[in-house]
């Protein structure tokens, strides 16, 4: 029990710092797959917000309810837009060479714009530019797999 103590408080003095990382190293693993099951959830909890019925206001446990929900989903939505923009700058930074850009003069503005539809998505309820932020992300999964010779449909889950 005094050793639990211990090392508690040692974790306290000295926290370890949190670190976030696809690969640092050369591990070659690379797929546009997780972008698109956040952007999908995205998409999905913009049309939920939007399709939310609000109670009447004098109904106390239906407003609490409604609040609670509301949160929920664009708590969702904006994490969901934030790891959307992560796993596609993964694949910018990471994946994509001088060589893919000779191919694709337009990577880097593809890009660009779908991580500010990522931004957008996170800061507005808009069906118009999640199903843009869902369009983007399926133009970059046909550029990413034919920079690999290959030809991998676009499957959404919903």
């Amino acid at each position: 029990m005094i050793l639990k103590q211990v090392i508690s408080q040692i974790k306290n003095l000295f926290p370890a710092p949190e670190v976030h990382a696809h690969c640092d190293g050369p591990c070659g693993v690379y797929d546009p797959a997780s972008a698109r099951i956040t952007a999908e959830a995205v998409v999905s909890m913009t049309k939920k917000i939007l399709e939310l019925e609000h109670p009447d206001i004098g109904d106390k446990s239906a407003m609490i309810a409604y609040h609670n929900t509301l949160s929920r989903y664009v708590a969702i939505k904006e994490e969901q837009a934030q790891k959307t923009k992560e796993d596609l700058l993964i694949l910018w930074t990471d994946y994509f060479k001088p060589v893919h850009l000779e191919k694709y003069p337009d990577l880097h503005d593809t890009f660009w714009k779908a991580a500010k539809l990522c931004s957008a998505c996170k800061v507005e309820v808009s069906a118009q530019h999640a199903n843009e932020l869902m369009d983007a992300v399926q133009k970059i999964h046909g550029i990413f797999w034919a920079t690999k010779d290959r030809d991998v449909s676009f499957v959404k889950a919903s």
